[in-house]
């Protein structure tokens, strides 16, 4: 009888410990997978970020443009568009991040807007007097500071989403993924001539 107990004592303890050591596992992978996941979210913060900063030069920009180049009205009213369907005051929550098709419109209405910027950067070229204007100066600093924290940013965001949508693949965690809803995070993708920050040069 006695024999018996210790047996049903041992096994229980042995199931205990297994029990035991099962949930931290369990509680390790889960842990991981919101610390990456918030990590992602984080980098994706200083990508609207600097997107916002962007958005925020452009109407200076394109008063001190103006001042100079009135009649260029179809290269402001395509960066006007352009802005606009960018987000001109970005508020961009994180459904783009849960969501590849939302994820692949922000991007193509980024790049667009920096398209419509680099026209505007040819029209500069006409006025002499223009890029010689202490404010158009300025903002060129400021706007080329920008373009390139803008490809820091995404290159920082797509090596975070990269080690964060590896670990919720890697088996097993791809089952505790699945059970509590990981998701994969998009990445930003090259564009034609996405190898280089768009050219903000106003011809000093």
């Amino acid at each position: 009888m006695k024999k018996g107990i210790i047996i049903l004592l041992v096994v229980v303890g042995v199931l205990l410990l297994g029990a035991g050591s099962l949930y931290g596992a369990f509680k390790s992978r889960y842990n991981n997978m919101v610390y990456l996941d918030e990590g992602v979210k984080e980098k994706w913060s200083q990508v609207e970020n600097v997107y916002q900063r962007r958005s925020d030069l452009i109407p200076n920009l394109v008063a001190t443009v103006k001042g100079y180049a009135s009649h260029e009205e179809d290269t402001f009213t395509k960066l006007a568009e352009a802005r606009s369907k960018a987000g001109g005051t970005i508020s961009i929550s994180e459904e783009v991040l849960n969501d590849p098709a939302l994820f692949k419109r922000f991007q193509e209405a980024q790049s667009s807007l920096s398209g419509a910027l680099q026209r505007l950067m040819m029209v500069t070229e006409s006025y002499p007097e223009l890029k010689a204007n202490d404010s158009f100066l300025s903002l060129q600093s400021q706007l080329e500071g920008t373009e390139n924290r803008i490809t820091v940013e995404r290159k920082r965001f797509n090596e975070t989403a990269k080690e964060y949508n590896f670990y919720i693949r890697a088996f097993p965690n791809n089952i505790f993924a699945n059970m509590f809803g990981f998701k994969e995070r998009p990445y930003f993708t090259a564009v034609e001539g996405a190898d280089v920050a768009p050219t903000v040069d106003f011809g000093n």
